[in-house]
């Protein structure tokens, strides 16, 4: 699959969790451009200097955390397309991120074969 004209910011304050992640879909698909922030404040600056097509992002991180930053992109691009990717999803966290505009929720440690479905759902790749 060739998203190589996608943008995808990764989101999160675990370098290993970032690598995991384009990891992931570099081998599902190929081509995209990563943008790498590791907090929530980050990922506010970056999506509105960007424009990504799609943003994976954890809950807990530094700044600000996953569901402020999630309010304050989709106040800026009600949109965006945000996938949080979090291990802490508590059933209020994950009602709260859902009602605030996120697309999708990944549970930590993710399976490939959930982000392949999210990459041909979001991205129209196939």
């Amino acid at each position: 699959m060739d998203i190589s004209n996608k943008k995808i910011l990764v989101c999160d304050d675990s370098v290993l969790a970032r690598k995991q992640l384009m990891d992931a879909v570099n081998e599902i698909a190929t081509g995209a451009t990563f943008i790498e922030g590791k907090n929530g404040a980050e990922a506010v600056e970056f999506y509105k200097k960007e424009n990504p097509d799609i943003v994976f992002m954890d809950i807990v991180m530094p700044e600000k955390d996953g569901t402020d930053a999630l309010a304050e992109i989709r106040e800026y691009d009600n949109e965006a397309t945000i996938i949080i990717v979090s291990s802490v999803g508590t059933q209020e966290q994950l009602k709260k991120a859902i009602k605030l505009g996120a697309k999708d929720f990944i549970q930590k440690p993710f399976e490939k074969s959930q982000i392949k479905e999210i990459i041909e759902l979001r991205l129209g790749g196939k």
